[in-house]
């Protein structure tokens, strides 16, 4: 933003400390406004016909304004992908302990990155991996979507889940 002696305009549309319209002034004229008022004059929109200025002080705005973007980064979610991995012939047991760990994630809304690593010759029968997969994917369907639906990437088979949205 352009302040004071920065502003390169003839012209400019005044707008007050109070917010009131002061019409279009010469800039000599709108500094002086300023610096009786003891504030600065703001190039809030340059790229309007005739630009307009604002009266106020600059430090003041630039702090709240560095506020504002630090409290809307405090409160913004950073979605982590989590991993959890599986093997084609894994045990009932082991199924039910990963997918209690796969709805925990899924809950503090992370996604979840789900891979069955084929170890020697299960890669010839990667359906059965496939049937582990949709099965989880049918388990966790309530609290997720299946972003990325099961595929094989050299000797893994990797699925992604997203959790699904509650704002609607």
């Amino acid at each position: 933003m352009l302040v004071n002696e920065a502003i390169r305009a003839r012209e400019v549309r005044l707008i007050g400390a109070d917010g009131a319209q002061l019409g279009v002034v010469p800039i000599r004229e709108a500094l002086r406004i300023a610096q009786e008022a003891d504030l600065d004059l703001v190039n809030v929109a340059p790229t309007a016909k005739p630009p307009v200025c604002r009266i106020m002080d600059y430090g003041k705005f630039k702090y709240e304004q560095a506020k504002k973007e630090k409290e809307a980064r405090r409160n913004q979610k950073i979605i982590e992908l989590k991993e959890v991995r599986f093997s084609s012939n894994i045990e009932e047991h082991d199924f039910q302990t990963k997918l209690r760990n796969v709805r925990k994630f899924l809950e503090e809304e992370d996604k979840v990155k789900c891979t069955i690593r084929f170890r020697g010759r299960e890669i010839t029968h990667s359906e059965i991996g496939q049937q582990v997969l949709d099965r989880l994917a049918a388990q966790v369907e309530d609290i997720s979507i299946v972003e990325r639906k099961p595929k094989i990437e050299g000797r893994s088979m990797i699925m992604i889940l997203a959790p699904k949205t509650t704002d609607k």
